[in-house]
């Protein structure tokens, strides 16, 4: 990328990186160590214009999340959200789209949350 004359890097984290995984503790802390990785790159690689950012979903509707979606937490889960439900994986595609795209280079650093409101970061 360097040679290249720079380039976009987009991450994608999840949710669990900032309210813990209890029952998956090392799928949390390795998100939360890609945040963290991805927030160093962007300071270091900012330079040579590649710009990372980080998308953080919570539950996605996939067929790899269908069995808690739509089994008996799944209305706890969707619950979790004042939306109702959870993200669509083309609401997540069109962040990750944005965040590759020309104009949206003072994102690099960033983390962003495509969760529907199910986790609030302070």
């Amino acid at each position: 990328m360097v040679a290249a004359g720079g380039g976009r890097i987009v991450n994608i984290s999840s949710r669990g990186a900032f309210r813990g995984e209890p029952d998956h503790p090392a799928y949390g802390a390795s998100k939360a160590g890609l945040n963290s990785l991805g927030q160093s790159m962007a300071q270091a690689l900012g330079r040579h214009w590649i710009y990372v950012t980080t998308v953080a979903p919570g539950f996605v509707d996939t067929d790899m999340a269908a069995p808690f979606l739509h089994g008996p937490a799944g209305d706890a889960i969707r619950g979790q959200s004042p939306l109702n439900r959870a993200a669509t994986a083309q609401e997540v595609a069109r962040v990750v789209v944005f965040l590759a795209s020309p104009g949206a280079e003072s994102t690099t650093g960033a983390i962003v949350d495509v969760n529907g409101a199910s986790y609030l970061r302070t």
